[in-house]
């Protein structure tokens, strides 16, 4: 009875330790590998595995001057926990029709709400695919609901990121932009 007296508080102290010296590797890991988390090749094969798996199509980086529509759709999913920030899809209103097709196999008149979840939830997946790729990120960044906004003439702007990745992708005529902001790194 005595040996586990004394065991028990040496135990919830060792356990302590080694939670603590985990907490602070993983903090000085994410800081240490931001070279690694702001590659920008990250989010081209990011890009590549969700339009290629849940659409049945390949996607290129479009060096071109983004092409406009009156009407467009934004996603955009928070990141929170060793990294803050935000994963940010922004596509013409035809193009976020064309998407929504390819995952749902019907067609759309309109930018309707069946449209608008997918644009949402193809965001969702590439913020969870583009943060899989860090294995710290992975582990300790957790991803917001997606919030999709539609209309004309809108800018999104965040101040002084750390850093950001913008790339430009295309598909059959399709055009789409992926933002990746970090405002704040642990």
């Amino acid at each position: 009875m005595l040996l586990n007296g004394v065991r028990r508080p040496a135990v919830a102290r060792a356990q302590l330790a080694i939670k603590n010296e985990m907490e602070r590797a993983m903090t000085v890991s994410l800081r240490e590998s931001v070279d690694k988390v702001s590659d920008p090749r990250n989010l081209d094969a990011s890009v590549e595995e969700v339009f290629h798996l849940m659409l049945g199509v390949d996607c290129q980086l479009d060096e071109g001057p983004a092409e406009t529509e009156p009407e467009s759709v934004t996603a955009v999913v928070g990141f929170g926990g060793l990294l803050s920030g935000a994963c940010v899809f922004r596509t013409g209103g035809s193009a976020a029709m064309k998407i929504a097709a390819h995952m749902t196999g019907m067609e759309f008149a309109e930018i309707d709400d069946t449209v608008k979840d997918g644009i949402g939830e193809i965001c969702n997946m590439l913020a969870g695919a583009w943060k899989g790729k860090v294995p710290e990120l992975a582990a300790n960044c957790g991803l917001s609901v997606p919030a999709v906004i539609t209309g004309r003439d809108y800018n999104l702007h965040v101040q002084a990121p750390e850093f950001q990745l913008h790339h430009l992708y295309r598909f059959e005529d399709a055009t789409f932009s992926v933002t990746i902001v970090c405002d704040g790194l642990q």
